[in-house]
């Protein structure tokens, strides 16, 4: 039963990595999107520069996707037999070093959108700025490889 229970937490950790952080990086990516289809209204042939700036809000969704893979590996609901160590408490330290990624991920994206946002009305008329553009959106993606580092390092101190 507590194997059972353990492994209703780790998947609850692992599903909240994936929608909090695939949640943001679809706000932040229809943040941006606005934006872009406004200045593409203007000038289609700018479609390449906002399709990069686009794309920026979206690793945050792939970063919870890949800590949640990891959780579910880790305790063998993926690619093995479930591990006989694990139990309620296992399951729920591993549940907690899903949150830094899904909350973090969630916020960076939010916020990467408005800044990829920003920097699309760059582009719309300064072009020729295209890398000062994208770093800006670049620097909030800081915090969500922050949240994803610390949750790798949290997964891994966990021992089954």
């Amino acid at each position: 039963m507590e194997q059972l229970l353990g492994s209703i937490m780790v998947l609850i950790g692992a599903g909240l990595a994936v929608a909090v952080a695939g949640t943001g990086s679809a706000r932040g990516i229809a943040s941006a999107n606005e934006a872009a289809a406004g200045v593409m209204t203007e000038d289609p042939s700018k479609f390449g520069y906002c399709l990069v700036l686009l794309a920026l809000p979206g690793t945050q969704g792939i970063y919870g996707l890949l800590i949640a893979v990891l959780a579910l590996q880790k305790v063998g609901l993926i690619g093995g037999a479930l591990s006989t160590a694990l139990t309620l408490w296992k399951g729920i330290q591993i549940a907690a070093a899903c949150l830094p990624i899904a909350f973090a991920g969630y916020t960076s994206a939010v916020m990467q959108g408005k800044s990829s946002a920003a920097s699309i009305l760059i582009i719309s008329k300064h072009p020729e700025q295209i890398g000062k553009a994208v770093i800006l959106p670049a620097m909030v993606e800081t915090y969500a490889v922050f949240g994803l580092l610390v949750s790798i390092l949290m997964l891994n101190g966990i021992t089954l």
